[in-house]
């Protein structure tokens, strides 16, 4: 028997997301996912919306297993603008994540808002909302079906590819979110219109997707003498379910300007995998190192694979850039809330 050449595994793995993606009923399409969570707030809950300084530019990227052909590749850019004096912020987001071989691909536009409310003079209670219109598509140049493998051939006259469409569709979410100068709170739904997905006319709609999280930041200094510079941790964690599928990550996060690096888990540690019922669900440990300036903040996160997958993947590869700046005004305004902790 010949060796499958690379060009035959590339088709072979292209016609597998093709089915996959496109003809198996019983897969639903499920969001994207970044490592660092909070360093994409937008991503995570438009009640972040406007908790930043006053301009706040984001921008993130991922690579996911990298070592299998045509990796998934996730970018998001969002900017939002801190209206405080009318307790508002009003934010911009584009999203792309293509995935495989046939380069299945999401573009998605966002607009985003969100209101606050002081409660007492710790707390501030953020409401946010997303209007997204989202362009869904599969570039069929990109697949090697079947058809091609067995005769050797560069088109495929597979029949299905005709009934193959483009599909566009609005969305909405929501969330809210709970803090305070060292802690914050919330929850989002995402999706919550439940949008057709499907490729080929037949029913496939989009899960609602249902996320909490949560963080502290605690100093570990509380001595009487004042310190320039005190370092800190910031336990914190997000919860996510999609569907039937449900996803953990909890971490810590270390910070002395301008350093920062941490730990996550990825899993559902009271979960057991459905392929062995002795295993208890897990996926990822999540290595991140980050700079952090006044104005500036960058980091970059490695999953290191720990599910049955294994290291074949390559894990993933993530990376992230903030600016959160205040433009200098010629009459300072009095701040009306307490900012959100940063992580």
């Amino acid at each position: 028997m010949n060796k499958i050449s690379l060009k035959n595994f590339q088709g072979v793995i292209g016609c597998l997301l093709c089915f996959i993606f496109l003809f198996e009923k019983e897969v639903k399409a499920q969001d994207f996912q970044f490592s660092q969570y909070h360093e994409s707030p937008l991503y995570l809950n438009p009640a972040f919306t406007g908790l930043g300084k006053m301009h706040r530019v984001a921008l993130n990227s991922r690579v996911q297993w990298p070592s299998l052909p045509k990796a998934y590749v996730s970018n998001a850019l969002s900017y939002d603008y801190n209206l405080d004096y009318l307790s508002s912020g009003f934010g911009l987001m584009l999203t792309r994540d293509v995935a495989g071989s046939g380069s299945l691909g999401n573009t998605n536009a966002s607009f985003l808002y969100s209101y606050r409310v002081a409660l007492g003079d710790q707390l501030v209670l953020s409401t946010g909302l997303q209007f997204a219109y989202n362009f869904t598509g599969l570039n069929q140049n990109g697949l090697t079906l079947g058809d091609q493998l067995l005769d050797n051939r560069a088109v495929s006259f597979d029949s299905e590819l005709s009934n193959i469409q483009n599909i566009q569709f609005f969305d909405f979410s929501g969330g809210m979110l709970l803090y305070s100068k060292m802690l914050w709170g919330g929850f989002a739904l995402h999706h919550l219109t439940q949008p057709e997905m499907s490729l080929i006319g037949d029913s496939n709609p989009l899960n609602m997707k249902i996320s909490v999280h949560g963080g502290v930041r605690i100093p570990l200094y509380r001595g009487p003498k004042k310190l320039d510079n005190i370092s800190s941790i910031a336990p914190s964690f997000v919860y996510k379910r999609q569907g039937i599928n449900d996803q953990l990550d909890v971490g810590i996060n270390w910070h002395y300007d301008p350093i920062s690096a941490g730990l996550w888990y990825r899993g559902v540690p009271f979960n057991r995998t459905d392929a062995n019922e002795s295993l208890y669900d897990r996926d990822a440990l999540i290595f991140k190192f980050g700079l952090m300036f006044p104005d500036f903040q960058a980091g970059y996160s490695y999953d290191f694979t720990i599910s049955e997958f294994g290291g074949a993947s390559g894990g993933a590869h993530e990376i992230s850039i903030i600016f959160d700046f205040e433009a200098q005004l010629k009459k300072k305004r009095k701040k009306e809330f307490i900012p959100c902790p940063t992580f």
